[in-house]
């Protein structure tokens, strides 16, 4: 028992969902305690003033790498595509194929954090004090052209838009500047090199703020719980439910894409996956995933082995269909539990961010903490709850992660049937 405990402390998911038990036993046993009592001062003042500091770092900290994680990843993504077949047909083909997806998962979030409101009968205004700012006062939304939001996203200044947290455009600045250097090739291999580096020293930054997330969930949760009690709780609940909802939907839409783009059943796809779906759902890595779903695909569902080994990389790389559907229904919760509005255009920028987003930023340790930074920072919502979904992240991660090896596993299948090199005989025979 002892052993297996031990065991159990070495892994980051399991000291990130102690840290949230023990923040929400905590919170609701400091919380009633009077100034008369041992502390010397009432609970939650001993909690905002002791506790919620440590929660306050961790924010920080998250802040700190957001945006070189969104260029250098970005960037980072672009110019690894530099192989032959980049920019053939089935390369561009694929790309394609992968933005829809992630888009349409997006789109298929929002939907669901529409409908089910998970943020409603919540106030989080108070976490804004994190920060040291208050949360806009609510105001008539303001409408915004096409034409507006296009010529917004350029930037005229990179510098500044980076200072100001102005992540559409630096995203944008980032796909420039990868698409460039990719035209250029050889005559900036010292850049791309460096790029490459940068992006490698970012993600073991990312690495070494996640290892303090138990201690910033635990600190947070347990301000945030005596403060205001089971409200949030149930809030959280309701958002777990919602997530897992939309996820199963767009999990059985993917079947769908089988009958209407494959002109198959998708019944033999579903079968043949569970391999790779149950160590993907086990490892809550799409990397670690990926030699199993290459084998999979390529030797019982009949996609071929030039197909088998770029598309399916590519998707592991580019395409999370699972954390689009997150980042969508997790955007929509903290507006509604901040009360702040979003209308059309936030929800194009939603979109766009959360789907270019995903190039060169899949398979980073709780990398959807990161890229929930990044999405929320484009609309103005404010990042001090992220700690409170970093909770439960790693239960809906496992089915985020099942979710996005499925649909790269889907896409290969798709765009290998167009090139006319699927072998549908093989797709279609049982298995021993």
């Amino acid at each position: 028992m002892a052993t297996t405990m031990k065991s159990l402390l070495q892994k980051l998911w399991f000291r990130v969902l102690l840290g949230l038990v023990l923040g929400i036993v905590f919170g609701f046993a400091i919380a009633p305690m009077t100034a008369d009592g041992p502390l010397g001062m009432d609970g939650k003042t001993f909690l905002t003033t002791y506790i919620k500091p440590i929660g306050t770092v961790f924010i920080n900290l998250i802040k700190m790498v957001i945006v070189p994680l969104i260029f250098f990843s970005l960037v980072n993504g672009i110019v690894s595509m530099t192989d032959a077949n980049s920019f053939k047909r089935i390369g561009m083909k694929s790309v394609c194929a992968f933005l829809l997806t992630g888009a349409f998962a997006v789109c298929i979030g929002l939907g669901f954090g529409t409908i089910f409101q998970p943020g409603l009968g919540v106030d989080l205004s108070a976490l804004s004090s994190l920060s040291g700012t208050a949360v806009a006062p609510v105001t008539a939304a303001k409408e915004v052209s096409v034409i507006e939001i296009l010529v917004g996203i350029i930037p005229p200044n990179v510098i500044k838009a980076m200072a100001d947290d102005h992540i559409l455009q630096v995203v944008v600045f980032a796909i420039f500047v990868g698409i460039t250097l990719n035209h250029l090739g050889h005559k900036v291999q010292n850049l791309i090199d460096l790029i490459k580096s940068a992006a490698t020293l970012v993600f073991s930054l990312i690495e070494t703020v996640i290892r303090f997330s138990p201690y910033g969930v635990f600190a947070l949760t347990s301000w945030m719980v005596g403060t205001q009690g089971m409200p949030i709780l149930k809030a959280l609940v309701v958002l777990v439910f919602t997530v897992i909802g939309a996820l199963l939907t767009q999990y059985l839409l993917f079947g769908l894409m089988i009958i209407v783009f494959g002109r198959m059943s998708p019944m033999p796809f579903y079968k043949k996956m569970f391999e790779p779906q149950l160590m993907a759902f086990s490892t809550s890595s799409s990397k670690a995933t990926l030699s199993t779903a290459m084998r999979v695909v390529n030797e019982r569902i009949g996609v071929s082995k030039s197909s088998t080994a770029f598309v399916l990389p590519l998707g592991a790389s580019i395409n999370m269909d699972g954390t689009a559907i997150y980042l969508g229904i997790c955007a929509l919760f903290f507006s509604q539990a901040y009360n702040i509005p979003l209308d059309s255009h936030h929800y194009f920028i939603l979109i766009l961010t959360a789907t270019l987003g995903s190039i060169g930023a899949a398979g980073i340790p709780s990398g959807s903490l990161f890229m929930m930074g990044m999405v929320f920072t484009s609309v103005g919502l404010p990042l001090e709850g992220i700690a409170l979904i970093a909770g439960v992240d790693r239960i809906l991660d496992m089915m985020r992660t099942t979710v996005n090896i499925t649909g790269d596993s889907l896409i290969t299948v798709l765009v290998d049937k167009s090139e006319g090199t699927f072998d549908t005989e093989l797709y279609h025979k049982v298995d021993a």
